[in-house]
């Protein structure tokens, strides 16, 4: 064979090998456009996307971002994009798609107040039940009229026990990778059948610790309970102190009990320290709260009277009942705020309606299943609760956005997108955790997406409308972040902004 052959011979071996790992390699770059569409002005996306991921405030992290059309769900970037990530909040999503799709837009949660007794003149003989059907949005208002109610059918007197039943979930009061350290605070409040929220923002098994400086410098402060109740004690350890000094007070409650204990100074002249704190237990909460309520009305338990927690008997008669907000109304507290609660009580009030157990694994059975049916790929995910305070939580970017491109064209999508916090609108209740994220520009009453925040963790994913009037699903996930948080989440808002202000 002459010099000439054996030279073809390898340059059609070389061009072989260029043509088979070429495409191999630009199908597993991290950052990449849609090949089957790609122009110039796509390219141009890609770049100027890249140049916000250069940052070196994510060195170190994993980040997923993906980017899709709205109205094709095609892929238009994806920076590993399909590397599972912890999604912190943006677990929510999944669990408002799933609650509107099992339970319904107009779904409404019950409280009823029961009886196994019968009326004699102004006694009721026998028991007196307070039964909770999972309802977070139960106030201290609601109880005074189940007491009014029951005062308005002639009851003055009850000769039986006071009992609250939350046999419609489990007893498991935590989500199982809830961390010890917060379960304390609002964030990591338990969740029962039957509890109590302290105001409108119905954070349900809580209840608001407000301290105020006393008269005198050196006294104790004085300390206010939102709903009032004995049910916590409250252990005073703050001082008063003059008005030069700083306020430094601490809210916490103890591990495993109801002491809750106050430590710290508060100067004379100074402002109110206020803390909303969870309850150990909270249907006993609720149970004590009804009761005072019950005597403000004038209705008394005469006889050896208890107050305890059990079942009620499946002849009781209903004496007074209330139903909450449709949830269409209930996904504004919880996702404009990022409601814990809520999100860990829809998860059990999906098991319990579609399987007749409020469970943890019931519920996440039925959002596997809801999700799947939306086109993510449940061979990538891992949910491990309603939501997103879990490390275990697992969701690549890509399944994000799959999720939020597919579900646009559900009958209840409407009452979902209006769910989503809107970026610089001041309102509260409409633009939630981003009223003060990009506040100004082109993002500004434009995205609407929900936010995500753990230790390492942040992210955003949602929904804008790009300069030329093209709607964009986004996803963005930063796992394993050390240092600021308000960097991270300028990169977040940074890529929306790109994206708002982009035209395609």
């Amino acid at each position: 064979m002459n010099t000439a052959s054996i030279w073809k011979r390898g340059l059609l071996a070389f061009l072989l090998i260029f043509m088979i790992t070429v495409p191999f390699i630009a199908q597993n770059q991290a950052p990449s456009v849609n090949a089957s569409n790609e122009t110039t002005e796509e390219t141009s996306l890609a770049d100027k996307l890249n140049q916000i991921l250069s940052n070196n405030v994510l060195d170190g992290t994993t980040t997923g971002v993906s980017i899709r059309n709205a109205d094709s769900g095609e892929l238009l970037f994806s920076y590993y994009g399909d590397h599972r990530l912890h999604p912190a909040s943006n677990m929510k999503i999944i669990t408002s798609v799933a609650a509107l799709e099992k339970l319904g837009a107009d779904y409404r949660f019950s409280t009823e107040v029961l009886t196994d007794g019968l009326m004699g003149g102004e006694v009721l003989q026998g028991n007196l039940y307070l039964k909770g059907k999972g309802d977070p949005t139960l106030l201290k208002e609601d109880l005074d009229q189940f007491a009014a109610d029951l005062k308005a059918k002639g009851i003055t007197n009850i000769h039986g026990n006071l009992i609250g039943d939350d046999t419609w979930y489990d007893d498991v009061r935590l989500s199982q990778d809830l961390n010890w350290s917060d379960e304390p605070f609002y964030t990591g409040a338990q969740v029962s059948a039957l509890t109590l929220s302290p105001n409108k923002d119905y954070d349900a098994g809580t209840v608001i610790v407000e301290v105020f400086p006393a008269e005198e410098v050196g006294g104790s402060p004085i300390v206010k309970l939102t709903p009032h109740t004995d049910y916590v004690n409250i252990i005073n350890k703050a001082k008063t102190v003059s008005s030069d000094h700083s306020r430094a007070i601490s809210i916490e409650r103890e591990h495993g009990s109801n002491n809750i204990v106050i430590e710290g100074v508060i100067p004379a002249e100074g402002s109110n320290a206020r803390s909303w704190v969870s309850i150990w237990e909270p249907t006993g909460y609720a149970v004590d709260v009804f009761k005072k309520s019950l005597e403000e009305q004038g209705i008394k338990f005469v006889g050896n009277a208890k107050t305890k927690v059990g079942v009620t008997p499946v002849d009781a008669t209903v004496l007074t009942a209330k139903e909450s907000m449709p949830l269409e109304d209930l996904l504004i507290p919880f996702m404009k705020l990022s409601n814990n609660g809520h999100g860990e009580t829809l998860t059990k009030e999906m098991g319990k309606v579609v399987h007749d157990e409020g469970s943890w694994d019931k519920g996440l059975d039925v959002m596997e299943d809801v999700v799947t049916e939306f086109g993510m790929n449940g061979d990538t995910i891992l949910l491990r609760d309603g939501s997103g305070m879990s490390h275990k939580n697992m969701i690549p970017a890509n399944e994000l956005s799959q999720l939020l491109f597919e579900v646009q064209d559900e009958e209840w999508y409407p009452a979902f997108e209006r769910s989503l916090p809107v970026a610089g609108h001041s309102e509260r209740l409409i633009g939630g955790t981003l009223r003060y994220r990009m506040a100004d520009g082109p993002a500004a009453h434009n995205v609407k997406a929900k936010t995500g925040s753990l230790t390492g963790v942040s992210s955003l994913s949602g929904y804008v409308t790009s300069k030329d009037g093209q709607k964009i699903v986004f996803s963005i996930v930063i796992n394993n972040a050390l240092g600021s948080s308000s960097k991270l989440r300028a990169i977040e808002d940074a890529i929306a902004t790109e994206l708002a202000n982009y035209e395609f």
